[in-house]
């Protein structure tokens, strides 16, 4: 009998986890839940509303009438859209930011990959935070590329000289979230300042994701890194469309780096989607123009709920609030089972979907420190303060 034939798989990608997200949807896809307590799910941070009315129409007068919104169009994105976000850009960062400076990807992820495979190589390094992005994780080990976790303190902030004994010939940049995923803390501007001198010092790159920007706490720029004149030598952003104008579905991102660092990411991109998606561009595009009273009203209900986050935990004994900011709140719990194992616990018994603590930092078997089996992330930007409440009631009389 001849053997059944099996083609290969590589065995970077069989050794990188399934996502967090697609694993957590198989533990509820065939559970039946009660009528009085209908499952709160505050595993995912996307939001789950279309975007706003005038929007959509922009976009569907598009797909009438602009021949172009269905043909490929240039790697780097529409012209339009590249000047629009260099000269807001410019205009909220005090920095010289131009087209050539502008490249629009296919959703934020996308800018993180191209990021990533212009500065590493398979057996090179990058310094990531934990508690981590998952899928930023997964790239790098997808990607061959060595993972140094640099795990952040009780209070979720990643140390600076922590790093900086990290960094050797190999490490090639430190990625930095802000507002962070998953735990939903901002990085005050003096933190993000000492990482930028410390990668500019040490000649690595400093890549900054700012997926939540829109939904900061403060006003004005996050930091001040782009009004240094030499801020393309070091400083890569990654931002997202999709959170802004409820745009996850036509997948618009958008990255800022030197203009000669982003012909080498349009190689990148031109072997990837060709182009970024023209009706998504088009919607990023009338959102950054006319939308901006619009969005100042969604951060509120934001920065509402996560005020309601905070003033609801004092009544869950034993849980603890690490973090709380745009979509997260990141939270300790007072039980001995490990985070992966209470999580599907919660499913059963409070029919609340939430994703552990070991889908973002590394577990003890993998040489953490316990802080993955302790944590929780609760994405509650699709949780009005009803169900907000709701949830601190379940959470409150769970027992796993």
């Amino acid at each position: 009998m001849t053997a059944a034939y099996s083609s290969p798989i590589n065995p970077l990608l069989a050794a990188t986890i399934t996502s967090p997200i697609v694993e957590s949807r198989r533990w509820v896809e065939n559970a039946v839940f009660r009528d009085d307590m209908p499952l709160i799910n505050v595993s995912q941070a996307a939001p789950v509303d279309p975007p706003p009315a005038p929007l959509r129409q922009a976009m569907a007068e598009a797909v009438l009438n602009e021949v172009d919104s269905h043909l490929y169009g240039p790697v780097l994105g529409m012209p339009a859209l590249r000047d629009e976000v260099a000269h807001q850009w410019s205009a909220v960062y005090g920095g010289a930011i131009k087209r050539d400076n502008v490249g629009i990807t296919s959703g934020c992820n996308q800018a993180f990959c191209a990021a990533i495979s212009s500065l590493a190589a398979p057996g090179d390094a990058v310094i990531l935070p934990a508690p981590w992005y998952f899928n930023h994780k997964m790239w790098l080990d997808m990607a061959g590329i060595e993972c140094r976790v640099l795990t952040c303190g009780d209070d979720m902030l990643p140390d600076p000289e922590q790093a900086a004994g990290m960094i050797d010939d190999r490490v090639k940049a430190i990625v930095l979230v802000t507002p962070n995923n998953p735990s939903g803390v901002e990085y005050p501007p003096a933190l993000t300042s000492a990482f930028y001198k410390l990668a500019q010092k040490r000649g690595i790159a400093l890549i900054v994701d700012e997926t939540y920007r829109d939904f900061h706490s403060q006003t004005g720029a996050p930091h001040g890194l782009f009004a240094d004149p030499d801020w393309q030598d070091t400083l890569i952003q990654l931002y997202s469309f999709s959170k802004a104008y409820r745009l996850t579905g036509h997948r618009v991102g958008a990255m800022i780096c030197s203009a000669s660092r982003m012909l080498q990411i349009e190689k990148f991109l031109d072997t990837q989607t060709i182009c970024p998606n023209q009706l998504g561009q088009r919607g990023a595009l009338f959102g950054m123009r006319t939308l901006g009273s619009w969005l100042a009203r969604e951060r509120q209900e934001i920065l509402d709920r996560a005020a309601a986050m905070r003033a609801g935990f004092p009544q869950l004994d034993g849980w603890q609030l690490k973090g709380c900011g745009a979509y997260f709140a990141y939270v300790s719990h007072p039980f001995d089972a490990p985070s992966n194992v209470i999580a599907k616990a919660l499913v059963d018994k409070a029919a609340v979907l939430a994703l552990p603590g070991t889908m973002f930092s590394p577990t003890v078997a993998e040489g953490g420190t316990g802080h993955a089996e302790r944590h929780f992330r609760i994405a509650f930007a699709n949780v009005d303060r009803t169900g907000i409440a709701t949830l601190f009631d379940r959470l409150a009389a769970f027992s796993p």
